[in-house]
């Protein structure tokens, strides 16, 4: 089973307080690139997994969405989700993605927002997803750039005045790495790059692009602090087809 962190009620609380939690997707600068990656909602069937307090859910009804099935381990995160959802085709489950069973050729799109790097058996995980797709369906998810992950501590060196260099910490060995980030003890699962796209290569996804996502110069100038993603990608952004 997966760590359950979410529950934490630390964690949580810090989790609560951060600009995407509190804003919803305006408050991920990253959405707007993840939207360009979408394919067009009027009438799909989504499974959104790790859905957090629902945002992505409700977004996609109001694109034109048919259904949403909106998939959750943490009971904190699908209490907040139920409470701000008014819609009866959106449904929300506990489910952990570790074990998940998905119907087949049930759903048009599965949508993920920083999930999968929480999943040890990220190949067991995308063949679940392209059996519960119809032909042609679309898996557009975002995780932490393993570039990001790999690094193990949390301080940074500095080069010069103006430079920060992030310390790569072991990026060729993949596995489970534990950091300190809202409460202690956050377990996570570093994959190279490569070992991400190929996983999904060999449950027999076609890749419609991907992204190492970073800000623009207007996301620059307005929140100064996303400077360092410009060192290095704090997200990756992928886009497939089944």
């Amino acid at each position: 089973m997966a760590q359950n962190i979410y529950d934490r009620p630390d964690f949580f609380a810090g989790y609560s307080r951060l600009p995407r939690s509190v804003h919803g997707l305006d408050g991920a600068p990253e959405w707007p690139a993840v939207q360009r990656m979408l394919p067009s909602l009027a009438g799909a069937r989504i499974v959104d997994l790790g859905c957090g307090f629902g945002w992505f859910a409700r977004w996609a009804r109001s694109q034109g969405a048919a259904e949403v099935l909106a998939i959750d381990l943490s009971d904190n995160m699908l209490g907040r989700a139920r409470a701000a959802t008014t819609d009866d085709a959106i449904r929300y489950l506990r489910a952990d993605l570790e074990s998940l069973a998905l119907p087949e050729k049930s759903f048009d799109l599965a949508y993920s927002a920083l999930a999968f790097h929480y999943v040890d058996d990220f190949g067991r995980l995308v063949r679940c997803i392209h059996q519960a797709l119809a032909p042609g369906g679309c898996l557009v998810f975002t995780i932490e750039h393993p570039i990001y992950m790999a690094p193990s501590r949390p301080d940074w060196m500095q080069a010069d005045a103006d430079r920060r260099v992030w310390p790569l910490d072991g990026y060729a060995q993949e596995g489970r790495r534990v950091t300190d980030w809202l409460a202690k003890g956050v377990v996570k699962y570093h994959r190279r790059l490569d070992t991400t796209i190929n996983q999904l290569i060999e449950a027999g996804f076609t890749l419609d692009g991907i992204e190492e996502w970073n800000p623009t110069p207007d996301q620059l100038a307005a929140i100064p602090t996303l400077r360092d993603e410009m060192d290095r990608p704090m997200m990756l952004l992928v886009a497939a087809r089944a």
